[in-house]
């Protein structure tokens, strides 16, 4: 090796939180792509979601979590399992929290506090909604709880402040390593992953209460033609009544998430898309294990 060249560095860097502290904007952020959904509610990623940041001397995999909840039913144990297997590969550990939140007596800090060997940045995220001494004592506050963690930052994620000096700190901490994936991957996920995702998010953005919880969205087809993709998608809710919901009198409501969906699309894959949308019910499907294993949660 040139002893001018610098040593390559990759890794898996996981980001984890409970809901709606901005661990979803802060990978888009750090990826500089729009990978994660984001929404205003909370539990909106379920998978884990890998997001490649590649350089010439350096592969950094973010890896985007599920918000840490106590689990309710199967699909949350699904959800937490995503989240503690990324915590057993992850060479840098993100801890987000945002500077309204606690998190003492909570499992997974217990968990972070145990994690010697796996170094920790702790982020305090949305800051520009604080003033200088709110944002002082609560730094304060997490270095007490997290006496190993590596760093603590205040960052806004949504404004970008902070998460330089983030990339900077993961990279002086990834192990001497080539890269995991192809320099022009992007993300482990395929392109029906992120038509279903953004379909997904429209339904959080246009329904509310629990409805966009008791849907998952399935692309049954994907045709990439060479100035058209053509996408055919089903969106499966639990209960009768909430299929009526999801339509919506005359198909408005439905007409209305494709059209959103769609345009978010054509900006994604830069292409024109074609795309149907479809009800169905799959009863109780968030507690039924052969649904979930359908869906890609087990």
């Amino acid at each position: 090796m040139n002893p001018e060249t610098k040593p390559h560095r990759a890794g898996f860097v996981s980001i984890i939180g409970k809901p709606n502290v901005g661990k979803s904007t802060l990978m888009n952020a750090l990826v500089g792509e729009r990978l994660s959904i984001v929404t205003s509610k909370a539990q909106t990623t379920r998978h884990r979601i890998l997001g490649i940041l590649n350089g010439e001397d350096f592969q950094l995999i973010y890896s985007d979590t599920p918000g840490i909840i106590q689990p309710k039913y199967e699909l949350h144990n699904a959800m937490m399992s995503f989240v503690y297997s990324s915590l057993e590969d992850a060479d840098v550990v993100l801890f987000v929290t945002d500077i309204y939140e606690k998190h003492d007596e909570e499992p997974v800090v217990e968990r972070l506090r145990k994690m010697v060997d796996t170094p920790i940045i702790l982020l305090v995220n949305k800051i520009d909604q604080a003033d200088q001494a709110e944002v002082e004592a609560k730094l304060a506050y997490w270095r007490e709880q997290l006496p190993n963690a590596a760093e603590v930052l205040p960052i806004s994620a949504l404004n970008a402040f902070g998460t330089d000096g983030v990339l900077a700190m993961v990279l002086e901490r990834l192990p001497i390593h080539p890269g995991y994936y192809a320099k022009d991957e992007l993300t482990d996920k395929p392109e029906r992953f992120f038509a279903a995702e953004m379909v997904r998010e429209k339904i959080f953005k246009l329904y509310k209460k629990e409805i966009p919880y008791s849907c998952e969205v399935v692309i049954e087809e994907f045709k990439e033609e060479e100035t058209i993709i053509r996408i055919r998608g089903i969106i499966y809710v639990e209960r009768n009544s909430q299929k009526g919901i999801i339509i919506g009198q005359g198909g408005e409501a439905l007409k209305k998430v494709g059209t959103w969906a769609r345009e978010e699309m054509e900006k994604f894959f830069q292409k024109k898309v074609f795309l149907e949308l479809y009800v169905k019910v799959n009863e109780n499907w968030r507690t039924d294990p052969k649904a979930l294993s359908r869906f890609g949660y087990q």
